[in-house]
């Protein structure tokens, strides 16, 4: 059964999280926005990344549903000191001003969903491509 991609926030919402991560072809889609949470849905194309960021109030979990990617973290743009691979079923915590970054390693989509709290992107937020995220597009 196919999940709805859109944005149900801040009403009462139920989801398979799996399925909706795994059927998302968009680079980010935000399922639910509320006042103090966020999920998102991602799906980074092989050899591309979530590009590198810092989030100074808040910090955020993600989880790979499917695929390969280098994680990285650190106190600095330029000290990314942590580094880890992550695949299938790992979490990732990232906590509040640290600079960090996630790389697809793998051949296919790397598959991942995201928990902000508080939300980061606007509600109804869909980035098709990188290139579409102000943040980090080309």
């Amino acid at each position: 059964m196919s999940v709805d991609m859109t944005d149900h926030g801040p009403k009462p919402y139920v989801v398979n999280i799996e399925r909706a991560t795994l059927d998302n072809r968009n680079y980010r889609t935000t399922l639910w926005t509320g006042k103090n949470l966020q999920l998102t849905v991602m799906a980074i194309a092989p050899g591309d990344d979530i590009g590198l960021e810092v989030h100074d109030d808040h910090d955020q979990f993600l989880r790979v549903e499917e695929g390969r990617g280098k994680v990285q973290m650190g106190p600095a743009e330029d000290d990314l000191s942590f580094e880890q691979i992550a695949g299938d079923d790992d979490a990732i915590f990232i906590p509040a001003g640290s600079w960090h970054n996630v790389t697809n390693i793998g051949d296919e989509p790397l598959k991942v969903y995201s928990i902000y709290a508080p939300p980061e992107h606007e509600h109804g937020t869909v980035h098709p491509t990188k290139a579409d995220d102000p943040e980090h597009g080309a």
